[in-house]
């Protein structure tokens, strides 16, 4: 029998047992057992993370930014110390195969590493004679609480990279809503950052369900919001923070489209593209799940697609040898399984079916093979709608205007990428393409975090993304404060005997 461990919940730098009788399973998708279960906290709980965010709000942001970035700092170094840990918990308890979780946790190293140069961009500018006898500068401040809501697929990359590191070396402190089908791996790295010398109270960590969570959208307490999940839900807590007056970021759904011209390295781009598809078993918002390609190559490209994709290892996620991991649920299985059926109901030409996937020896893991729909058109559901599974539909048009036109035309504009030699038509692409992160021959064109995360259309709601300057932005608010220094000429007193006057004053 495996024993099932029972988590906390973490305020003031305190691992707390819940008073919740209401726990959430966390399974290990790759045998579909149970390893853990988290607290779907209660709301006293969930509230008093907001009150130790709260005090420990003005200590913290007054601090000089170099001492903030020191805790950062030590928290890289820590992280990398425990990297094949926290790459092993991650694989264990989310599916994705060793080499991406490696790759996760990595995204926490690098994300550091940006967050620590904050204090640079968190300068201001100012204006000497803005007018006459005026000088202004604006300052870069601290706003004050956050809630950060972190999705199941990426739990380091997303919580301690994308949320926690510019948050808080910008003076900020922060709620963070862990993901409970994988909290812990957010776990293990908050340990270790209040091993680094975090201040009690700066990140607090909780589980809980939606209920819970909605009264946090309108807190009087919490000054923004960062989110990354599903298009309904984060236009609902875009739409309900805006209105309660806090900033929001919202990171949404995605259908990313690849368009491959004629002109391509036909074998070179489809494994890149496999990477693309199939990495994390598609459970990523810059997967490449819409391949559109020119009707002249369309034949011979599926026929390398489909044999580049049988060739990849499924498997348990933690095994070396694995190439395509588990789904990280039963229900995210059945629902990619039931939008498999809808295409094949729709009329998509099933090319390779991952359907009835089994590992011997994982019989009960999550798994869906590598699935791949050729002949889809427009309006099919399966091309047009996210998946989130390792399914791949083939769009066939006849040039790269009907291409681009068919892109564009989706409702999702995370990403897309082109893959040509031709430089005119990377540069269009480039130029017309509605995708906010744009590869040219590049299958997953996430810029690293110096760059924000730039989704468009019904993939982000909000003014500011996360990482990059937009990520420093978000995360501070902007004072300027003019003066004017009055001469002694002007006041009508005189210079020296003002100031002899002060000091005999003072003596």
């Amino acid at each position: 029998m495996i024993e099932v461990k029972r988590l906390k919940y973490c305020v003031n730098n305190q691992w707390l047992e819940s008073d919740t009788d209401k726990y959430m399973a966390v399974m290990n998708p790759s045998t579909g057992q149970q390893i853990a279960e988290t607290p779907c906290c209660t709301r006293e709980e969930v509230e008093a993370a907001v009150q130790a965010a709260k005090a420990a709000f003005p200590d913290w942001s007054q601090k000089p930014a170099a001492i903030r970035t020191q805790v950062i700092f030590t928290f890289r170094d820590l992280v990398n110390q425990h990297f094949e840990e926290l790459s092993l918990i991650l694989a264990t308890e989310m599916g994705k195969n060793l080499n991406e979780a490696r790759g996760d946790v990595h995204k926490v190293v690098e994300a550091c590493e940006v967050a620590v140069g904050a204090p640079l961009e968190m300068q201001g500018h100012s204006t000497m004679e803005v007018t006459r006898g005026h000088d202004t500068v604006l300052y870069r401040e601290s706003v004050g609480v956050f809630l950060g809501i972190a999705p199941y697929n990426f739990p380091a990359m997303i919580p301690f990279g994308w949320f926690i590191p510019l948050c808080i070396t910008a003076g900020n402190t922060i709620v963070l809503k862990a993901a409970s089908l994988v909290p812990q791996t957010s776990m293990r790295l908050l340990e270790l950052l209040i091993e680094a010398g975090l201040p009690e109270g700066v990140v607090n960590l909780i589980t809980c369900s939606r209920n819970e969570l909605t009264d946090l959208l309108s807190h009087p307490d919490i000054r923004g919001i960062s989110f990354v999940g599903s298009t309904s839900v984060g236009l609902k807590i875009y739409q309900t923070g805006a209105a309660a007056g806090k900033r929001v970021q919202a990171l949404t759904e995605a259908k990313n489209h690849a368009l491959v011209l004629r002109d391509a390295p036909l074998e070179w781009s489809a494994r890149r593209i496999i990477n693309s598809a199939f990495g994390c078993a598609g459970q990523r918002c810059m997967a490449l799940p819409v391949v559109v390609v020119e009707e002249c190559i369309a034949d011979r490209f599926v026929a390398l697609l489909k044999q580049f994709a049988q060739e990849l290892r499924i498997g348990p996620a933690y095994e070396e040898s694995t190439d395509l991991g588990p789904l990280v649920s039963a229900g995210q299985k059945q629902f990619v399984i039931d939008m498999i059926n809808k295409g094949v109901a729709e009329g998509a030409q099933l090319v390779l079916d991952g359907r009835e996937c089994v590992v011997p020896g994982y019989e009960g893991g999550y798994f869906v093979g590598p699935t791949i729909f050729d002949h889809v058109e427009p309006d099919m559901v399966v091309g047009d709608q996210e998946i989130f599974g390792p399914v791949v539909s083939i769009k066939r048009v006849k040039d790269f205007e009907e291409g681009l036109a068919i892109m564009n035309a989706n409702e999702f504009a995370n990403g897309s990428s082109i893959f040509t030699r031709s430089g005119y038509y990377s540069r269009e692409f480039a130029r017309r393409t509605h995708g906010g992160m744009v590869g040219i021959n590049v299958g997953i064109p996430v810029p690293l975090a110096f760059y924000p995360f730039s989704g468009h259309k019904n993939s982000f709601f909000g003014d500011l993304h996360c990482l990059g300057r937009d990520g420093v932005r978000f995360y501070t608010q902007v004072k300027t404060v003019t003066t004017k220094w009055v001469s002694p000429e002007e006041s009508g007193e005189d210079r020296v005997s003002t100031w002899e006057g002060t000091i005999n004053r003072e003596l």
